[in-house]
């Protein structure tokens, strides 16, 4: 069971409420870069689902929803990942991804949904994360994303945009 709890910030309006739709929201977001139920072959509506699906690893669908969502080829998508495109095409003839491999699909995904949602055209996100970017070092975030200290550096930025610095 889960209990919200709402506070009162000081103009009088909840906001336990609007962290709860924030998270939800997010959950969908990243849900549906990752090609939503269909793809996924369960119902993501909490940050347990997606963890559970990503023990469980993706199905091979997964791959193919992430790639359009990003418009990325196979070998792109791969060195994004730090995988080889070899293991890949494999796990899409084997049906599921390795827990490995599904969390670093996850992270892709939820930078795409991010960028999406921050950027606020989903091929202005797109090219935004394949091009250079110099508050990446000259990197385009595409490149960043196969660590979690990467990714968290293309999150950082794209915070910055989201609430109006220049990046």
């Amino acid at each position: 069971m889960r209990i919200a709890v709402q506070r009162l910030n000081r103009n009088g309006a909840t906001f336990g409420t609007n962290i709860d739709n924030k998270m939800t929201t997010e959950v969908q977001d990243i849900a549906t870069q990752l090609g939503g139920e269909k793809a996924i072959g369960r119902p993501i509506r909490t940050e347990r689902d997606i963890d559970a699906a990503i023990r469980e690893g993706f199905p091979q669908k997964v791959v193919t929803e992430v790639m359009h969502s990003a418009d990325l080829t196979l070998k792109e998508l791969a060195l994004s990942l730090d995988l080889s495109p070899r293991s890949l095409q494999r796990r899409r003839r084997e049906g599921k991804l390795a827990k490995y491999e599904s969390d670093r699909i996850y992270r892709l995904a939820r930078l795409i949904a991010l960028a999406k949602r921050y950027i606020g055209d989903d091929d202005k996100a797109r090219r935004w994360l394949k091009r250079p970017n110099r508050s990446l070092g000259g990197l385009a975030p595409f490149d960043l994303i196969d660590t979690e200290p990467g990714a968290r550096a293309v999150e950082n930025i794209l915070g910055r945009i989201a609430y109006g610095g220049v990046s």
